[in-house]
């Protein structure tokens, strides 16, 4: 269990105001790290809550204000954290959202959106988050892909969503292979279809039956599924792993 224990180490996850990013900061502290909690101001009352089961898991927790499409604004984020916390061991960049339109009439304002957020985002969170771990000695970053960065998915017309996914995919292992000789591992998970409040409502409940069918688990996976994936990237566990890519999805991909 050693492998696995994140006991004395200070985290943070960006997007942990609500939804996937909320249960992976919730599961690093079941694991023993203290936590910074990153989200946009207008998710302040999710992160709260956020920091507030994270404190009753019996660790540290602080909520810090961020826009990850603003470089400044993440590296003073990045800089209260090691402020609060005196370094950073794992970061795990989970901010990222979605939006639908068929390509050819697909707005620039929503292509840049997506990809600021989904991309850009994770570039600068990146950067800052290593300037931080060089510092400390070292650290694991984790981006959250998406299992739309390998395949396209089928009745979804998300080509600004699938093309930022698949940038953070390979913009991992590039960075992984920069840093490798400075001890920060760079690694990302790509959940597959994963039950959220944001496809809860009942416009969704046709297409959430068609994804069932679609995968060969028979099921879609919720937040819980991605905490041990996401300890394991995190932890000592995955000591030997860097610029790897982990998909989680039921075996949609391999049918």
């Amino acid at each position: 269990m050693s492998l696995f224990d994140l006991s004395g180490r200070s985290a943070l996850v960006t997007g942990a105001g609500s939804g996937i990013g909320q249960r992976l900061a919730l599961g690093l502290a079941e694991h023993g790290a203290n936590l910074s909690i990153l989200d946009l101001p207008v998710q302040r009352n999710g992160s709260d809550r956020t920091a507030e089961m994270v404190r009753e898991a019996g660790r540290d927790a602080v909520v810090i204000e961020v826009d990850v499409t603003d470089r400044q604004s993440v590296a003073s984020a990045v800089q209260s954290h090691v402020e609060h916390f005196g370094r950073l061991d794992v970061a795990v960049n989970c901010a990222g959202v979605n939006h639908s339109s068929p390509a050819e009439e697909l707005d620039p304002s929503d292509w840049k959106r997506v990809i600021d957020v989904n991309l850009t985002g994770v570039f600068y969170c990146c950067q800052s988050e290593a300037r931080a771990m060089f510092e400390a000695g070292g650290g694991s970053i984790v981006n959250i892909a998406s299992m739309s960065a390998s395949i396209v998915n089928r009745g979804l017309l998300q080509a600004h969503y699938n093309a930022s996914k698949a940038g953070v995919k390979h913009l991992t292992s590039t960075l992984a292979m920069e840093w490798v000789a400075r001890n920060v591992r760079v690694n990302s998970l790509s959940p597959g279809y994963i039950m959220t409040p944001m496809i809860s409502g009942p416009e969704w409940a046709e297409k959430i039956r068609g994804f069932e069918d679609q995968t060969p688990m028979g099921r879609l996976g919720t937040p819980d599924d991605l905490v041990g994936p996401v300890v394991f990237l995190a932890a000592d566990a995955s000591a030997y792993m860097t610029g790897g890519d982990l998909l989680i999805e039921g075996g949609f991909t391999s049918w």
